[in-house]
């Protein structure tokens, strides 16, 4: 989501996927009812104005074909477990002096640091953690789902936030 705001601000997102593609693109429904890469809806919502690419980032040359991108850009975005991409050799302190002006920008469920760092999440684990989910629905039912995804919205939003704020801080 951090990138499609993005690339509804004008930027030129590459999206980087697995060789077999993002399980998102399995996701239905599918314009025709018919399962194919190209026509679910949450792949069609989250990557419109997006460009990808397909690399094995944990082969040697898909990590050179990487570099070659991050030689262009701006700024990367990324969703992995704290020190994922680290294991990498892409990490922060792995390309902040390969490339001096990339901005670095990690969207995680619980951060980098503190006790939930390394745990898995989406949006509704945040959601539910943080009460949202006691908020909705009736007084007499268990917890209800929010209507969208808030917390995956929300903290890709900020992340958005976060990555114009620091081109801004990188242009002055």
């Amino acid at each position: 989501y951090c990138g499609l705001i993005m690339a509804g601000f004008g930027a030129d997102v590459i999206k980087v996927e697995p060789p077999d593609g993002d399980p998102i693109r399995r996701w239905g429904p599918f314009t025709d009812a018919t399962p194919h890469l190209e026509t679910g809806a949450f792949h069609l919502y989250l990557n419109q104005g997006k460009r990808s690419v397909a690399l094995d980032i944990e082969t040697e040359d898909g990590r050179a074909l990487l570099r070659e991108l991050l030689g262009t850009a701006d700024v990367l975005l990324e969703s992995f477990r704290p020190g994922a991409l680290a294991d990498l050799g892409l990490g922060y302190e792995q390309l902040k002096e390969e490339f001096p002006g990339l901005l670095y920008v990690s969207v995680t469920p619980f951060g980098q640091t503190g006790p939930y760092a390394d745990r898995a999440g989406f949006g509704l684990v945040g959601e539910a953690m943080g009460g949202w989910r006691y908020l909705v629905g009736e007084p007499d039912r268990p917890p209800a789902r929010m209507g969208i995804s808030i917390g995956d919205t929300l903290a890709a939003s900020y992340g958005c936030m976060g990555a114009l704020a620091a081109l801004h801080h990188r242009e002055k």
